[in-house]
């Protein structure tokens, strides 16, 4: 069995199951003991998957179906410290909305569950089964507000549209298992190098699945249910629903489309292709349209995503792979700076929410430079981030997939990387947009904004990385590519 392998996930399953405990004999209305007891359990998680990155070694357990290599180590501790960063911004807003309950943190520890066991799965059923762990405890985060017509209306659809993309994964993995008679990825990967199986039945399979996993990162032409999730679920569950799942939803597609099926790259690559350029127009044109500021970062993401599926699709060029290390953790590396960045911008919009007010229109930040000035200047460094302005570090994660795709030497791969540029520069109006309003408009509240000096902090801190990331990329960027390079030669 080589239990060390699944040391971090049986830490947190049984923690997960304490809390949930626990819990029931806390009375502290704020739930104090169960948010320090909660972090705890999730920084300890963080340090195994840490020290075992370190360690840099590829190890397999329950007979191969799980798999542990610094791709997935490094994915799985960026994920616990989105989701403590996460915790720490909503504690306030949900005891200003009677939503603190033990059941948040117990979702929360659980949905980080399923991100670990996505990002160390080798085997389709260990994929599924991660999948719907993360997903179950999502759709329940987002209906945590029984008594809001609004949250409970964005439940039902991701519960609808989740439910069907995992459909679709499973029905393409079900295909792919009886094209190549196996579960496991490097199986399926061995049976498609041979050539000798039914390539129409794996186009086919490989089809349903670039659709399952486009549902999962939010991906034009499947990205409906984005703008009324994250508009409709409390801003504490958006949060969760726009960090951590990133990287367990790329963690899935390096495990199934690169590790699995890399024979079948010409296929999904021009699949991946496609849901790029759809998702840079539709999100970027449609987020200029936003008045809600939850809204508009919803159209952002989709923009967002399809840069990472830019990166994606210039991995394997003219049937070669000497790309794939420079494409794929260029990929990586644009996903956490992307995570990073949007933990903040949420974090901000429930800063400046209190009792009865929720700061998600756009024209709710007018004034905020004059009523407070850091807090202004703080949005402004994540806008420019996301905008990709230098010297933050959303520039250098778009220079990073610009670079990917300039050095493949393909015409079409070069007019991507300018047709990228120009929907950049449309994308950064709205972000600009809202520093404007920041700093030119009239203040339409004069309350004075207020809030604990810990989210205060961790909002400095989010900030300080964006622009200190953004100023010495190196050490983070070396770190993605050693774990990608690694992961592909295992």
């Amino acid at each position: 069995m080589n239990w060390p392998v699944l040391y971090p996930e049986m830490w947190l399953l049984v923690m997960a199951c304490a809390v949930l405990l626990a819990d029931l004999f806390f009375t502290d209305p704020q739930r104090g003991p169960t948010f320090w007891l909660t972090q705890f359990t999730i920084g300890v998680f963080a340090l195994l998957h840490l020290w075992s990155f370190n360690g840099g070694g590829t190890a397999y357990g329950m007979n191969g179906m799980v798999v542990t290599d610094p791709m997935g180590h490094l994915l799985a501790f960026f994920a616990a410290v989105s989701v403590m960063i996460s915790i720490g911004y909503a504690r306030p807003t949900l005891a200003a909305r009677d939503m603190m309950k033990g059941e948040f943190y117990t979702l929360s520890l659980f949905m980080l569950l399923g991100i670990s066991v996505m990002t160390s799965a080798n085997n389709f059923l260990v994929v599924y089964l991660g999948l719907e762990l993360m997903s179950l405890s999502l759709y329940a985060l987002v209906a945590l507000r029984r008594d809001h017509p609004v949250a409970t209306e964005a439940a039902m659809k991701y519960f609808v549209l989740g439910a069907l993309a995992s459909g679709f994964l499973l029905y393409g993995l079900s295909m792919m298992y009886g094209a190549t008679g196996s579960l496991e990825i490097p199986k399926v990967f061995e049976q498609i190098s041979t050539g000798r199986i039914n390539k129409e039945v794996l186009i086919f399979g490989i089809v349903f699945v670039v659709a399952g996993l486009g549902f999962k990162l939010g991906a034009v032409p499947f990205h409906m249910w984005v703008p009324d999730v994250y508009q409709g679920a409390p801003t504490s569950v958006t949060l969760l629903i726009g960090g951590a799942p990133k990287f367990a939803a790329f963690a899935i597609t390096i495990r199934l489309l690169v590790e699995g099926m890399l024979g079948l790259a010409i296929d999904w690559q021009q699949m991946l292709i496609v849901m790029a350029v759809g998702s840079l127009v539709i999100g970027n044109v449609a987020a200029i349209a936003q008045t809600n500021l939850k809204r508009m970062l919803a159209y952002s993401t989709i923009a967002q995503m399809g840069f990472i599926l830019l990166g994606l699709s210039a991995g394997v060029v003219s049937g070669n792979t000497l790309s794939a290390g420079n494409a794929y953790s260029s990929a990586m590396f644009y996903v956490v700076t992307y995570v990073l960045t949007t933990l903040g911008t949420f974090g901000m919009i429930m800063f400046l929410s209190r009792q009865g007010f929720e700061s998600e229109q756009i024209d709710d930040l007018a004034g905020l430079g004059r009523r407070c000035p850091w807090a202004a200047g703080v949005m402004t460094v994540f806008m420019f981030s996301l905008a990709g302005v230098p010297p933050m570090v959303g520039f250098y994660a778009k220079l990073a997939i610009l670079q990917a795709l300039v050095s493949t030497n393909i015409p079409a791969f070069l007019w991507l990387s300018v047709f990228a540029v120009l929907m950049s520069l449309i994308g950064a109006y709205y972000y600009l947009r809202v520093v404007k309003v920041m700093f030119f408009d009239e203040p339409t509240h004069s309350e004075p904004v207020t809030a604990g000096r810990g989210v205060s902090a961790l909002l400095a801190l989010n900030g300080a990385a964006v622009l200190v990331f953004g100023l010495l990329p190196g050490g983070l960027m070396a770190m993605c590519r050693d774990a990608i390079i690694k992961a592909l030669a295992s």
